[in-house]
C-alpha cells in the first residue's frame, strides 16, 4: 500500500516528505545516582562531548536508588527507537540482576553501546580517624565487632562486594550501611555517622587532597599511579580486588544505526582533550570497548560474579 501511495505521488509529481534524519528531536540520558557523584559526572562529561552530534540537545535525568538498578531498569525498559541510553555501572548489569527481580537479567537483555571509564575503588576514613593504617582498621574491627559501619554506595554495588569479601577474608564483622550515592555517604563519613566508606577514586581524591580524608586500603590488584601512597588490600594480606566499568546502554532492540551514531558520538567525546582532563582530575581512567566486545565482557563478569555471590550467600534464590 505504502509502495504503491509513494509510486502515485511520483507519477503526479507530487512531492514526498524525507524520511526525519537521527537525531532529530532531544535525547533522553539517565543515570541511576544522585547528582554530584561520580557516575552522574562521568556521564555529564561525556554527554557534553558529544552535543555537536546532537542539535536539538541531550537531558541528563538522574533516577537515583536501588545501586543505580532504579535508572538501568527504566533505561532497559524504554522505547528502542534510539532517543534514550544512560550510564550504568558493572555492578548494577552483572550483580543486582543475580540478587533482584529486575526487568532486565541477563546481559542479552539491552544494547552495550561503548564503555567509557574503569576505576578500583578504595576504603576511606576521616583524616582524624584513629586508624593509620589497613592493619590498624582491621585489628580495631576484631576488637569490636559489629561496631564499625562501613558506607557503599548502595546494596550489591561492586563497593558492597569488595566490603563483604574484605569481611570474609579478613575475619571481621563490619555493619555495611547503604547509601544512594557520594552525595549522601560522603556527609554521612565526614559528620561521624559512619567510621569508614568504600568510595570511588574521583570522588575521594578531592576530600584526601583538602585532608578531610585518608585512604587506607586500595581494592585494586597493583598500587594505582593516582594513589602511589596507599597500599592495596593484598598488600595489607587481604586480597579483595573487584573493579567498576561505567558504560553506556540503551533499550534491547535499538536500530543499529543509532547505535553505531551513539557509538560514534561517545568515543569522539571520550577521546577529546577536555575528557582526558576530566579523568585525570579524577583519578580514573578512559576504558574505550565497543559494544560487540563489551557483551562479551558482560557475560564474563556476569558467570564470575555468580560465584563470588554464591561464595557469599548473597544469589538470589
Amino acid at each position: 500500500m505504502i509502495r504503491s501511495v509513494l509510486a502515485l505521488a511520483l507519477v503526479l509529481g507530487v512531492a514526498v516528505p524525507a524520511a526525519a534524519e537521527y537525531p532529530d528531536r532531544p535525547v533522553t540520558a539517565i543515570v541511576g545516582y544522585p547528582a554530584g557523584g561520580l557516575a552522574d559526572l562521568v556521564l555529564r562529561a561525556t554527554v557534553e562531548g558529544m552535543k555537536k552530534k546532537f542539535p536539538k540537545g541531550i537531558a541528563v535525568v538522574n533516577r537515583p536508588g536501588a545501586g543505580g538498578s532504579i535508572g538501568a531498569s527504566e533505561m532497559s525498559q524504554a522505547k528502542p527507537d534510539g532517543y534514550t541510553f544512560g550510564l550504568t555501572p558493572l555492578s548494577t548489569l552483572v550483580i543486582h540482576p543475580q540478587m533482584n527481580d529486575l526487568p532486565y537479567k541477563t546481559p542479552d537483555d539491552y544494547t552495550p553501546i561503548i564503555n567509557v571509564v574503569s576505576y578500583y575503588p578504595l576504603l576511606v576514613v576521616r583524616q582524624d580517624a584513629p586508624w593509620k593504617t589497613a592493619q590498624e582498621f582491621i585489628a580495631a574491627a576484631k576488637a569490636a565487632p559489629g561496631k564499625l559501619r562501613v558506607g557503599t554506595p548502595g546494596e550489591g554495588t561492586s563497593s558492597h562486594l569488595n566490603l563483604e569479601e574484605l569481611k570474609r577474608v579478613a575475619g571481621v564483622d563490619l555493619i555495611h550501611v547503604p547509601f544512594a550515592g557520594w552525595a549522601e555517604s560522603s556527609p554521612a563519613l565526614l559528620g561521624g555517622h559512619i567510621e569508614a566508606l568504600v568510595a570511588q577514586p574521583g570522588e575521594a581524591k578531592p576530600q584526601m587532597d583538602a585532608k578531610r580524608m585518608r585512604a587506607l586500603g586500595l581494592f585494586q590488584p597493583k598500587r594505582s599511579p593516582f594513589f602511589a601512597d596507599v597500599p592495596t588490600w593484598k598488600e595489607a594480606g587481604h586480597d579483595v580486588a573487584n573493579g567498576v566499568w561505567f558504560l553506556l546502554m540503551a533499550p534491547k532492540g535499538m536500530p543499529p544505526e543509532a547505535v553505531k551514531f551513539l557509538h560514534d558520538a561517545a568515543r569522539a567525546a571520550i577521546e577529546d582533550a577536555p575528557f582526558a582532563a576530566f579523568t585525570r582530575a579524577r583519578a580514573i581512567e578512559a576504558d574505550l570497548r565497543p559494544g560487540e566486545v563489551l557483551r562479551a565482557d558482560l557475560w564474563r563478569e556476569f558467570r564470575a560474579h555468580t560465584e563470588i555471590l554464591k561464595r557469599l550467600g548473597m544469589l538470589k534464590k
